[in-house]
Parts: structure tokens; sequence; C-alpha cells
């Protein structure tokens, strides 16, 4: 099968790289020659092109597409997101219908259905909000209704994964980030930590897109979790200990983190920053609100079982700290 992956330098699409191209041709999105060493290390084909601007003739042969680029940044501007994340997607939709690709399976997130509230035991009957309240939500979850949108039956097939809270080797954000925030003093739990959550270690998340690239019906979401609910304390406490870090106990209620949240984006807008504030409105309200997630339809559609368990992950997180 002939594959063309975006977003192959991230953490997702790299490890999707790495795995599916063992048993598939696998050709990924490059922006520039700076990227073209680490994708070909992945297994996969450079191919020049971006977001906005693929040509179909770029696509000429190729099965399915995995998309799984986006702005991903908590901060930024309005322009900004729509432009890459959504515009992006909209080009990409098109370019691959017209090349007669035959399946597109979408990258999305538990967070294009967030607006603040609590999600518990959610599944994909779960409404996007009426009014979204964070750009990176917004985005993805208009990106994802383009992506569903485009089905076509038999033709050309779109279906998007949700995963929830992506973990393990190669994490270039959840883990790093904090064991930045420990080293800095900056790091606090939000209501003592309590919130429960799903999770979804990087390798249940390949395997579900692999699962995809054969399986699950077109125009349907499909959330992909490991099949387990923890708080955020006891799952942060856990992986940053990986590292032989513990995190301090200090803490600070989610509603007032809320509010310093909205005081310090206030700060960035008025002096007109472009460096992500240390405390956004979106990190407050995702880390103080519980989402627990229910996976029954990716279970029976894809035939989606974890490969892997949160224990064992972070066992060999452990073992294996490069």
């Amino acid at each position: 099968m002939k594959i063309f992956l975006t977003g192959a330098s991230g953490f997702v699409g790299g490890a999707i790289a790495a795995e599916l191209s063992k048993r598939h041709e696998v050709v990924a999105m490059s922006r520039s020659e700076k990227s073209d060493p680490t994708i070909a290390a992945l297994g996969a084909t450079p191919v020049r092109s971006e977001l906005g601007a693929v040509d179909p003739e770029q696509l000429r042969g190729v099965d399915v597409v995995i998309h799984c680029a986006a702005y991903v940044d908590q901060w930024g501007r309005r322009e900004d997101f729509m432009r890459v994340t959504v515009e992006g997607t909209r080009q990409l939709l098109d370019a691959a219908r017209r090349a007669g690709v035959q399946r597109f399976i979408h990258m999305g997130t538990e967070a294009a259905l967030f607006a603040g509230q609590p999600m518990i035991e959610i599944d994909e009957s779960y409404p996007y909000p009426a009014k979204h309240r964070y750009l990176y939500p917004e985005s993805k979850a208009m990106a994802e209704q383009l992506v569903l949108a485009a089905n076509l039956a038999g033709v050309f097939e779109t279906l998007s994964l949700r995963p929830r809270l992506v973990w393990g080797p190669g994490d270039k954000t959840v883990l790093p980030e904090v064991l930045a925030m420990i080293e800095r003093g900056a790091f606090m739990w939000m209501d003592q930590g309590r919130h429960r959550t799903s999770t979804v270690h990087i390798s249940n998340l390949v395997a579900a897109t692999e699962l995809a690239l054969t399986k699950g019906d077109g125009g349907k979401t499909y959330f992909i979790t490991d099949d387990e609910t923890t708080t955020f304390r006891e799952f942060l406490t856990s992986l940053v200990q990986t590292r032989g870090v513990t995190p301090p106990a200090k803490s600070i209620p989610g509603k007032i983190a809320r509010a310093l949240s909205v005081l310090v984006e206030g700060v960035w807008t008025i002096l007109r920053l472009r460096k992500e504030p240390p405390l956004t409105r979106f990190a407050a309200a995702i880390m103080s609100a519980e989402c627990t997630i229910r996976i029954d339809r990716a279970k029976s559609e894809l035939g989606y079982a974890p490969v892997i368990s949160v224990a064992e992950g972070l066992k060999d997180l452990q073992a294996n700290p490069a």
C-alpha cells in the first residue's frame, strides 16, 4: 500500500512513519531539506510540499493519506490556526480527491469537543460545542468537520481518529514540558491533580492508525485511548518518575488557575507578545477538567485493542530513557 503522510517530523507522525514504512511504501511531506534526513531515517521518502499547496500529482498512485500535521501551539494568531489547520486540511482533501486517493485518515483530538467543560465517559455521539473558547480546539473541530463532510462511500472514504493525551517514546510535549516546569519551579497541580483522564500510548495510536488503513467507516470519528482511566496526579507522577523526578505537592484551585490564565493572556495580547504565555486559558481549562472516554466503536469497527498497557509503557520508558 502507498501512503502519503503529513506531520512526519512530529511525535505522532514520526511514530506512524517509522512503523508503517516497515510494511508499506510511505512518502512524507517535507517542507524543507532540513526535514529530509529525519524523514528518511524513519524509513519514509520525503516529498517537497507544504499544507495548503499540495500538488495532486504528488498524490498520484497513493492509496491512503494520513494527515497528522496541524498548528499545534496553544498560543498564536487566529489566522495562523485557520490557514494551517483548517485551510491546509481543506486543500489536502481536494488534492487527494482529485488524485484518486481512496482513503483519508485525519488525526483529530478529543479537544475538538472541548470548551472548558468536564467530559465524562463520552463516546462519539458527544456533540461539538455550540461555541468554541480556544483556538486549537476550534481549528481542529473545523478541520475534522471538513474531513467528515468530504466522505464519498466507496470512492473517497474519510474518517478521523481522536487520540487523548498521547505519550510514550519520542514524546516532545507532555513529559518534556512537565519536566521543564518542575526544573523551573513552575509546576503546580490543579485541584490536587484529582481530575480523571484517559490517555493513549503512542504504540496504541500507531496500531489503531494501521487498522484504519482498511477498517472503519467513512464519515465517522473514532476515539483511541489506552482503555484505562487514571488521574492527572497518578499518571503524571508516574510519568516523570520514569526520569527519576518526583513532582512537588503544591497545588492551585482550578478556578483560580483559569482566572489567572485570562489575566496572563490579556497581558500578552496588550503587549503583542508572540512567545507562548507561561499559562494559557486552554492549558488551565483542560488540566482542571475530567476527560474520560469510551472506545467501544474503535473496538467493534476497527478491531482495536491496546497493544501495550499503561504499566507496561511506563516500565518501558524507565528502562529506555533515550
